[in-house]
């Protein structure tokens, strides 16, 4: 009677549990405001999900912080934060801070994870945890919100058909680090079907390879059967019979995924072309992207100066930029 014994090195362990992420219909009605259609704090998550997906929102970020022209009333520091809020989550919260006379004396973007509209959509509260609340002044905070085609109470960031695609991305590296963390690639099977082997040899034998492997690594499979044939042991790499994960095939896909969401030149993002042709002249995309992309999103950050009716945020023009940075 053959004996047969299996170590198997591991399930791969998901990260984050996204099935609620993008399954909403409305915003939900709390006592003193509405929460968001969609999971900020999944929002939030998911923006590190993927390294073409963080990369794409960066660079618009480092881009409009270079255009931006501080203003007393707005740090650089502070812009960069309400710039990268609303790229994340397509909602941007602006707080006037007033003197004693009511005049502005700084403008202090709110986090937009935790951050609500009330009932009657003119008040702002600011939730950080479940027992934890404030309401802001009233006309004390402006929204900047990216449009939903759903409802009108909160933004919903334009990069929503990615992120399945990003979330891949993330499985796929996560897969393949727990390929290699767990010694998979260095592990064998050592399969025996000499019949003239001494059963305490074999024994022995399965007891060596059970206690010399390392913590987590070298899982190996061994396997005794008798009355065999031909090649009665024989030493086969994991790797040789393992099913193929298409990992660079997903890689590659789920990044031009995340590209085409964002509509970001490959070439401004440091990424090397596979093809001899490369990916054309960087410079004609950067201004390409700076008219379709980057104009667009300046005119909508100028939307705080008619909320305050003074005008806080300019940009120099992006080629402007571009000479003052390499000077």
């Amino acid at each position: 009677m053959s004996n047969f014994e299996a170590f198997s090195f591991g399930d791969p362990e998901s990260v984050l549990d996204r099935r609620e992420l993008i399954d909403y219909l409305e915003c939900p009605r709390l006592s003193k405001w509405y929460e968001p259609p969609i999971s900020m704090d999944g929002l939030a998550r998911s923006s590190r999900s993927s390294v073409h997906h963080a990369s794409s929102m960066l660079v618009k970020r480092n881009i409009l912080t270079a255009c931006y022209e501080p203003h007393p009333l707005l740090s650089v520091t502070d812009f960069t934060a309400f710039v990268h809020e609303f790229l994340i989550f397509g909602n941007a919260y602006m707080e006037r801070r007033d003197a004693m006379a009511r005049n502005p004396i700084a403008l202090k973007p709110t986090k937009a994870k935790y951050t609500r509209r009330g009932l009657d959509l003119n008040s702002f509260w600011f939730v950080p945890r479940w027992d934890q609340e404030h309401e802001f002044r009233r006309g004390s905070v402006f929204h900047l919100m990216e449009p939903d085609v759903n409802q009108d109470i909160y933004g919903l960031p334009e990069y929503i058909p990615a992120l399945h695609s990003a979330w891949l991305n993330e499985s796929a590296t996560l897969f393949r680090r727990k390929y290699y963390k767990n010694g998979s690639h260095a592990g064998f099977i050592l399969y025996m079907t000499d019949a003239a082997q001494n059963p305490d040899d074999v024994d022995a034998l399965r007891k060596a390879l059970r206690e010399s492997k390392g913590p987590g690594n070298f899982r190996n499979l061994f396997m005794y059967a008798p009355n065999g044939k031909k090649d009665g042991i024989q030493l086969i790499p994991v790797s040789e019979v393992a099913a193929k994960d298409e990992f660079l095939n997903i890689k590659n896909v789920t990044r031009d995924d995340q590209l085409a969401a964002h509509r970001v030149p490959p070439q401004l993002m440091g990424i090397i072309p596979h093809n001899t042709g490369g990916f054309g002249d960087a410079e004609k995309a950067a201004k390409v992207f700076a008219v379709n992309e980057i104009l667009p999103l300046q005119e909508r950050l100028k939307e705080v100066n008619s909320w305050l009716g003074e005008e806080v945020i300019r940009f120099r023009p992006y080629e402007l930029a571009k000479e003052t940075s390499s000077s």
